[in-house]
């Protein structure tokens, strides 16, 4: 409203003064948002009708007195002794015409000497007997000297205005509207502050800033003012301030359902709408009684034309604060589930559905959720929990969600009415743990499979929760749940899942199926099937594409497992750092609270790829961690005890070595999982007995491995016909080793395809055939150099640190085959074989 405007009124007002005294009735309705000045020029009619001798009359409407009957001509007529109260019925809603007629004659009387000037503030509050007589009073008193002045919110009016305006208007009706000061005015206010305001400081916030706060209302206005002081930088307006006190102010005195839309536009924020502001206050089933009678358009209007809101969003952040910081304990609960209610409907984010269904309850003693919530509660966990968008380079990672789905997932287990859909809930919660961290997955897991039967849902399949345990690496028990379940069920289907699964079929889901909560064990299984398979190098791609959906989860528990994956895959590969890389990666996603068995697994990995690279240290270092009774029950357990147990060999220890293999052996023959393709310990046996001369034993582990269901994997049988060629006889030494190169290049095993190549280099060598000898031997030199390998000991790789080995003179050169061999490429993975 601009400083013309104000002038207009003004003028305005002087003039229905001035044609009352003359002898004309009139009517003045001054129309506004709360906050604009309707009070202040009331009270400026009041005082000017005052001082022209006329009588004057006074009532001020509140929303608590509304049911009094005649309530406000009970303060009307409190300021007249010689007048008095119509009489009628306390229960009549409507007064009779006689009633009306007396009381308007009543009135009239001393308008005879003098003009008769009523002033009622806020009439939209006024009780319907008081309001009845008003408007009988605007309609007939037009000869005498009567002046009505009523303010009314900008809510209420053309709800209330039909009440006290006569029909048909005529020229003695005037409605005057006000609305909040305009930037100028504003500026100016800030400058010269009008009496009663803050006295003006050092220079605050410049006035635009203070236009775009309080929207040119006048209290709002003055309660920053105050509330800045003399700042020169004020801080943004607190919660509990001058500034949100009037805010509140506002809200009271804009209608009776200002303050349910102005909370219910704060709590839906960005996605409110008017419809879907009506929906969440019209929702039945809540604690407080719903305001399905306010006027939703209405109120809308009211908090516009105080300046609190722009369309459906508030002006300053510091106004929604304010708006829920004032909603009263005990209406904070219904207030934030009709929010979640009517955002989960709309289609919201799940993250603005769960601030809801997450904030604490005000009352710090009851849950905010219900039975009837529990659909709303899951629906919004698994959404959390979704997938993000689909792969690409420039995909930052997700927030981590769990924490927030954990907690919904927990609420809708407390009230779910149902056993079937309380336990899976529970199973839902297992799943989730396992982002969080391993271990929380491990113990949930746990929990859920030993616990009664009736906490399980009807109809239930065994085969979900044993691949949740497979993928944990407990092989045991998912074998004994199987058989709890279906007596007559095989442990074939645990152990096939890892070993017997088609490599293709592996493939196939690993490139289709997206990292879920419930694919998750899926995906893991078929990881770990392409790394036990005869082609381990079928394992890196997917598992780094797996990696990669883990680090977009922002889940710490997914990127821990699968960078363990990924780091076992390039390992059996040869590509020593990066296992290390990927393996220090994945112990250090995790807090360093937890424990269960997975550290054993990326802490295996870390031993071999660190002996490998040569930090012989380091890899000791890692090999110092307690192996407990709970890492036994685990696959990651016995690979960590083969780790150590390789290392504790190539530091000259076959003794502790054996004990190593032995054990592991024992753990997995007691899970009837004895299978060399996922833990081939009787050929690291067959080492240890081989540094102790125990040649016939060693060349007995060998065989015995090459009689189980894997020996025709090409690792499982490179590996067996070295320790062949080590036991046998000297004439076969070269063709078994030769043979065993071309098995573990099959394989795509670097690592030991060095180790083969330099035992045949050492063969050959002892055959006197120097020159094959010499070509292995710089085969075998130049494919561990490729592979960052060199911590392979220099009796194995005499040439180590030579860039190549020379041929004797007079020696016979190399044939087509030796030359093969002398051209090995640095990673075997893919050629074809070499025979020697």
């Amino acid at each position: 409203m601009t400083e013309a405007d104000r002038t207009s009124v003004a003028g305005a007002l002087e003039t229905v003064l001035t044609a009352c005294t003359a002898g004309r009735s009139r009517v003045v309705l001054i129309e506004g948002g709360a906050g604009c000045g309707k009070t202040h020029l009331l009270n400026a009619v009041a005082e000017r009708a005052a001082a022209a001798g006329a009588l004057l009359l006074t009532a001020a409407a509140t929303e608590s007195e509304r049911g009094a009957p005649l309530g406000v001509l009970r303060q009307l007529v409190g300021g007249a002794p010689v007048l008095a109260l119509p009489r009628t019925g306390a229960d009549d809603a409507v007064p009779s015409e006689e009633a009306m007629r007396t009381f308007c004659a009543q009135l009239c009387t001393p308008a005879l000497d003098r003009p008769v000037v009523l002033c009622v503030d806020d009439v939209q509050y006024a009780d319907a007997q008081s309001l009845h007589h008003l408007r009988h009073l605007a309609r007939h008193a037009r000869p005498a000297r009567v002046l009505l002045v009523a303010t009314v919110s900008a809510y209420a009016a053309h709800i209330q205005e039909p009440l006290f305006t006569p029909e048909p208007a005529g020229r003695h009706v005037r409605r005057i509207r006000l609305g909040p000061l305009a930037p100028e005015e504003t500026a100016r206010a800030a400058a010269a502050p009008p009496q009663g305001w803050p006295a003006p400081g050092r220079p605050g916030r410049p006035p635009s800033e203070l236009h775009g706060i309080t929207g040119g209302n006048p209290l709002l206005l003055r309660a920053l003012l105050q509330e800045d002081g003399a700042a020169v930088q004020p801080p943004a307006p607190a919660p509990d301030g001058p500034f949100a006190e009037a805010v509140l102010d506002c809200l009271r005195r804009s209608g009776p359902g200002a303050e349910a839309v102005a909370r219910a536009v704060a709590a839906l924020a960005a996605w409110a709408t008017e419809p879907l502001v009506a929906r969440m206050l019209h929702r039945p089933g809540t604690d407080v009684p719903s305001p399905a009678g306010h006027d939703v358009p209405g109120a809308l209007n009211a908090l516009r034309a105080c300046g609190l809101l722009e369309g459906l969003r508030f002006r300053h952040p510091s106004v929604p604060t304010a708006v829920l910081a004032g909603v009263p304990p005990r209406m904070r609960g219904d207030l934030r589930r009709r929010a979640a209610h009517a955002l989960h409907e709309a289609g919201a984010p799940a993250e603005a559905v769960a601030g809801h269904l997450l904030a604490p309850p005000a009352d710090g003693r009851r849950s905010p959720a219900r039975p009837e919530d529990f659909t709303l509660l899951v629906e919004t966990a698994h959404a959390l929990l979704a997938p993000g968008p689909a792969d690409g380079p420039d995909l930052a990672p997700r927030a981590d969600t769990t924490a927030d789905a954990e907690r919904l997932l927990e609420l809708a287990h407390g009230v779910c009415p149902d056993e079937d859909e309380r336990a899976a809930v529970a199973l839902s919660l297992v799943r989730t743990g396992a982002r969080r961290h391993p271990a929380v997955g491990e113990a949930r897991l746990t929990a859920w499979v030993t616990g009664p039967r009736s906490a399980r849902p009807s109809g239930w399949d065994p085969r979900e929760p044993a691949a949740l345990l497979l993928a944990q690496g407990r092989i045991a028990e998912a074998c004994a749940l199987l058989r709890t379940e279906d007596p007559g069920a095989e442990d074939r289907w645990v152990v096939g899942t890892l070993l017997d699964a088609p490599a293709g079929e592996c493939e196939t889901l690993l490139g289709t199926v997206p990292l879920t909560d419930t694919s998750f064990a899926r995906l893991v299984n078929a990881v770990r099937a392409l790394l036990y398979s005869d082609r381990s190098e079928r394992a890196v791609s997917p598992s780094r594409g797996l990696l990669a959906q883990a680090e977009r989860s922002g889940a710490p528990g997914w990127r821990a497992v699968c960078a363990a994956l990924y780091a076992e895959a390039l390992l059996r590969t040869g590509d020593a750092h990066g296992a290390r890389r990927h393996a220090t990666a994945a112990l250090d996603a995790l807090p360093t609270c937890g424990g269960g068995a997975f550290p054993y697994g990326p802490a295996a990995t870390l031993v071999q790829a660190c002996a490998a690279l040569g930090h012989h240290d380091e890899a000791t270092r890692h090999a110092q961690r307690p192996v407990t009774r709970q890492a036994l029950t685990s696959l990651y357990g016995v690979q960590y005890l083969r780790a150590r147990g390789l290392h504790r060999l190539s530091l000259g220890q076959p003794h502790t070595a054996l004990a190593d293999f032995r054990t592991a052996g024992r753990v997995v023959q007691s899970w009837q999982a004895d299978r060399p393709a996922f833990l081939p310990w009787r050929t690291d046996a067959a080492q240890a007995l081989l540094r102790m001369g125990r040649l016939g034993r060693a060349r007995a582990l060998a065989e015995e491995q090459l009689a189980l269901p894997d020996a025709a994997h090409p690792r499982v049988r490179g590996a067996c016909l070295r320790l062949l060629a080590a036991t046998g006889s000297p004439g076969r030494r070269t063709a078994l080793l030769g043979e065993a190169v071309d098995e573990l290049r099959r394989a795509g095993d670097g690592l030991e395809t060095v180790r083969a190549l330099a035992e045949l280099g050492h063969a050959l060598h002892g055959d006197g055939r120097a020159a094959q000898g010499a070509a292995a031997l710089r085969a075998a030199w130049n494919l561990a150099q490729q592979l960052g390998a060199v911590g392979f000991p220099e009796e194995l790789l005499p040439v180590a640190g030579r860039p190549a080995v020379e041929v004797a003179a007079g020696e016979v050169p190399l044939n087509d085959a030796e030359r093969r061999v002398a051209e090995l490429p640095g990673r075997p993975a893919g050629t074809a074989p070499v025979r020697t």
